[in-house]
């Protein structure tokens, strides 16, 4: 593992249960584990967490996803739908600084394990709520999964060519946005704790935590009644920024500052483009759009990718190749960075995966455990944590508790 021995990272101080399936519940227990925090993730007798079989891999064959959402946490067995699984789970609420579950909401009602019943156990227990439309309102009890918030918040309409239906982003974008603001809100709420020595409920929605991403979308529409259709590889009014062809690829050009843009036209060899009535400031550039775009790409497709991206590297315009996997391992800035490492793993041998971020200079983050198997923990958190006999774990299991 990528392990940092004499720095356990920021949160170990902390104990996390999360009861989360899939991803966003528990890509925010992820993102807290990586910090440190000890995550024991409860799965269900028998079942576990679905995404212990997601992703593209062959049947019957161990997920390539599961390692990285699962990693860095303790994984034990227990039934909520039993009433002595509710007992257990309460001891470990005493024991515990936060608990992350994105069931529907009502469900940890229905199970007597609602925020009454927790904070009276435990008052300074954090609760993280992460669901479709949040915990109140009129759709609180709907199903939501990431793409209906995706949807709903915004990010679906304007995803695509302009011509066509709505595209998505080729990945669960909602979800995680969802499962980070309720890592930040957990975060929040633990320092509020610090100061007040009480914890509470971190409410996070999916469709919230979409329209939270969605800059101006709002205002513009209640000021300017203007709505945001889909333009495909631009930002309308964002200009230059877009995907220019070479003479034997494509490079991104980002150079729509003031200052940026006249470096660019220097490296075009026509400074004089800078002053130009059309592209002359930013707001000019972004009415001649599709015009710059065009001059652009007539200049880029006479060089070489090469040497267009040495060009602009040495004239500090941003730009860069749009990347695939196979690029990310060969690029020297993620290997200068690890971005991505090599970690061990018990089925695999060696997995590599995208490394801790953000970057902590005095208590950095690490992968120090292989994601769990189903239960694998039972002993060590049932009998340390908890004080259970075997004998009391042995009739757990018979009884289908653990």
């Amino acid at each position: 593992m990528n392990e940092s021995h004499t720095n356990p990272g920021a949160l170990s101080d902390l104990r996390v249960l999360e009861l989360g399936t899939l991803i966003a519940g528990p890509f925010c227990g992820q993102l807290l584990g990586d910090m440190g925090a000890e995550v024991i993730k409860i799965e269900a007798p028998g079942q576990g967490d679905p995404m212990r079989s997601w992703g593209p891999q062959e049947r019957g064959q161990p997920s390539v996803w599961w390692p990285v959402i699962g990693r860095n946490k303790k994984g034990i067995t227990l039934d909520l739908r039993q009433e002595e699984g509710q007992r257990l789970f309460k001891d470990l609420c005493a024991k515990s600084d936060v608990v992350i579950e994105n069931f529907r909401p009502g469900t940890l009602e229905k199970w007597r394990l609602g925020w009454e019943v927790l904070s009276a156990i435990n008052p300074k227990l954090v609760l993280v709520r992460v669901s479709g439309y949040g915990q109140t309102g009129p759709y609180s009890n709907r199903a939501g999964y990431g793409g209906i918030g995706e949807a709903m918040g915004g990010l679906r309409y304007i995803v695509g060519e302009p011509d066509r239906p709505p595209a998505r982003v080729g990945i669960s974008i909602g979800d995680s946005l969802a499962a980070v603001h309720a890592c930040m809100g957990t975060l929040a709420a633990l320092h509020h704790r610090e100061r007040a020595g009480v914890g509470q409920v971190v409410d996070a929605a999916i469709y919230e935590s979409v329209l939270n991403m969605m800059e101006s979308l709002v205002t513009e529409y209640d000021q300017l009644g203007h709505v945001r259709e889909r333009s495909g590889a631009i930002l309308p009014r964002i200009a230059p920024s877009n995907v220019y062809p070479t003479r034997d690829g494509i490079v991104m050009i980002g150079a729509n500052q003031d200052s940026v843009f006249a470096r660019l036209c220097e490296g075009m060899d026509n400074p004089a483009l800078a002053t130009d009535e059309r592209f002359r400031d930013h707001t000019a550039r972004g009415a001649n759009q599709q015009v710059l775009d065009e001059i652009i790409a007539s200049w880029t497709a006479t060089l070489d990718t090469r040497s267009l991206l040495a060009l602009l590297e040495k004239q500090g315009v941003p730009s860069g190749l749009i990347y695939r996997t196979a690029d990310m391992f060969a690029d020297p800035h993620f290997k200068a960075r690890d971005a991505i490492v090599s970690t061990p793993h018990p089925r695999f041998g060696t997995l590599r995966m995208q490394n801790v971020a953000p970057r902590l200079s005095a208590t950095p983050g690490s992968i120090r455990s292989a994601a769990p198997e189903l239960g694998q923990h039972n002993d060590e958190i049932y009998r340390t944590l908890l004080g259970l006999s075997a004998a009391q774990l042995a009739a757990h299991r018979d009884a289908g508790v653990i």
